[in-house]
């Protein structure tokens, strides 16, 4: 299927209010997976580029995913805020295989959603047009706090446009983490998972190791992990999990 992303960008909810039909097929851009690889010149190590002045709710929100991911792993760390997160994901990394550590977010995630909102909304809004964009949505207003600032983008294929895309301009995970094995292996692939299962809608999310920016990709059925050139990926030369424990990240 021949498709594109449309350059340019609309406010989140503006086309939610009048495009709330059931498209009859999914718009599937036909974008799959990473194409770019880290830059050989990338040898900084976590150098932030990006300042986050988390408020009330971001701080609460990052606090409750942080005690779920140690609640998952058995691991807990004194830290608190987005620090807090990254130690408990980093020591996942360190004390967990891929699959494991893939196991173990899906586990701290369905501790940090109960079950019966995720069975209700799943009941509620059924795969459709309009679910994909409300998901698009709703993820750039209320996970900014995760992954960074992101917006909405248009889809196009076969002639047919959904506001199915979040762009994340910049990831704050994998910015601090500096690890292209803990995206792929602690929020890449769970979080697919995950969202696939609770909600019935697939997505894909295609990272961008050049400039850390990723896509969401609502609607869009992922590459099997097999077939997922972002597994293969060379890591951050002066990556701390790797300094720290001597492993190929991205494997």
């Amino acid at each position: 299927m021949d498709a594109k992303f449309l350059s340019h960008s609309r406010s989140p909810f503006s086309t939610l209010s009048h495009r709330r039909h059931t498209c009859k097929s999914v718009c599937t851009p036909s974008i799959h997976a990473v194409l770019t690889r880290p830059s050989q010149n990338i040898i900084q190590e976590a150098r932030k580029t990006s300042v986050y002045n988390d408020k009330w709710f971001d701080l609460i929100a990052i606090n409750h995913l942080s005690k779920s991911v140690q609640a998952a792993t058995g691991l807990r760390n004194s830290m608190s805020g987005y620090e807090s997160l990254v130690e408990a994901a980093r020591v996942a990394s360190q004390k967990f295989n891929p699959i494991q550590q893939r196991e173990v977010v899906i586990d701290a995630l369905e501790r940090a959603f109960p079950r019966p909102i995720l069975y209700l909304i799943r009941t509620l809004m059924p795969p459709s047009k309009f679910a994909r964009e409300y998901f698009a949505a709703f993820t750039t207003v209320f996970f900014a706090w995760l992954v960074g600032p992101c917006e909405v983008r248009e889809s196009e294929a076969d002639g047919r446009r959904e506001m199915n895309v979040v762009h994340i301009k910049k990831c704050r995970f994998l910015e601090e983490t500096n690890c292209v094995g803990m995206c792929t292996n602690l929020c890449k692939i769970p979080s697919q998972t995950f969202i696939k299962d609770s909600f019935g809608i697939p997505v894909n999310m295609v990272p961008n190791f050049e400039d850390m920016s990723c896509q969401m990709i609502f609607g869009q059925e992922p590459l099997a992990v097999a077939d997922d050139p972002a597994l293969n990926q060379p890591c951050y030369k002066l990556c701390k999990a790797k300094q720290k424990h001597s492993t190929k990240c991205s494997t």
